[in-house]
């Protein structure tokens, strides 16, 4: 574990947008979070490809720390075995996930592109021992869900699904891994209180792609709690994470 904590460069550690990814108002608090909670705890090959991924000219796409904490807790409260990740980017999250998985564990991992993983995320997952956890799969993530979804032995087979992917086919996504996850497995939606501009007034000033994604996230947060196949969970951490576990 790494020896983190008030003593870690702040610029690294919390300046960029990958740590200041938060719906709180208050920078000290989330910082305290960080330090007192978070960090302590953090494996030193997740601590590397957090602080590598700050590089990345799109950092603020990264999953947040207290996030990919909170998911390796739930992985290994369900004894999961089997996950599935929609979404890469540098494999941060993805990371996270395998440390929290058993040595037999496996997570599929679904992104259109492998060049940031490749450049930044996989030789810091190849060094912490992780890589043969990881089935990386290329291309839309419908079509990929859909071919998982029609292999034999995958119905119910997994156990947490994380999706930081496209908002506008959350939906389409949310069937798939249905079939694709467990009774009492755990589906995260990522983003979904999009800068907080879900609950925004018609006149505040939103560009008109933030005013879309929030319509988008509002839409979707609606369908779910109408959907009695889950029980959900809004979460205020990170950007916004809907937690659904499967009843049906």
């Amino acid at each position: 574990m790494a020896a983190t904590g008030a003593g870690e460069d702040k610029k690294a550690a919390a300046g960029s947008s990958v740590h200041s990814k938060t719906l709180l108002k208050s920078e000290q608090l989330y910082q305290y979070i960080l330090e007192s909670t978070v960090f302590p705890r953090e494996p030193d090959c997740l601590r590397e490809l957090r602080i590598a991924t700050t590089t990345h000219p799109m950092a603020g796409m990264a999953a947040s720390a207290d996030q990919v904490q909170l998911f390796g807790l739930l992985i290994e409260m369900l004894g999961a075995k089997n996950a599935i990740e929609v979404g890469v980017f540098t494999g941060y999250s993805l990371l996270a996930t395998a440390l929290a998985l058993p040595d037999d564990g496996k997570v599929v991992g679904i992104d259109v592109s492998r060049e940031s993983y490749d450049k930044i995320g996989s030789p810091v997952v190849e060094k912490a021992g992780m890589a043969h956890k990881i089935d990386f799969r290329v291309g839309l993530a419908l079509p990929l869900l859909d071919q998982l979804v029609a292999e034999d032995g995958t119905s119910g087979k997994f156990d947490f699904a994380f999706v930081d992917a496209d908002k506008a086919n959350f939906h389409h996504y949310h069937e798939r891994l249905l079939r694709l996850v467990r009774v009492g497995g755990l589906i995260a939606y990522d983003n979904t209180l999009w800068g907080g501009s879900v609950a925004a007034p018609d006149d505040e000033a939103l560009s008109e792609r933030d005013r879309e994604l929030a319509r988008i996230a509002r839409d979707f947060n609606a369908a779910l709690t109408g959907d009695r196949r889950v029980q959900v969970c809004q979460l205020a951490i990170s950007d916004g994470i809907m937690l659904c576990r499967r009843v049906a």
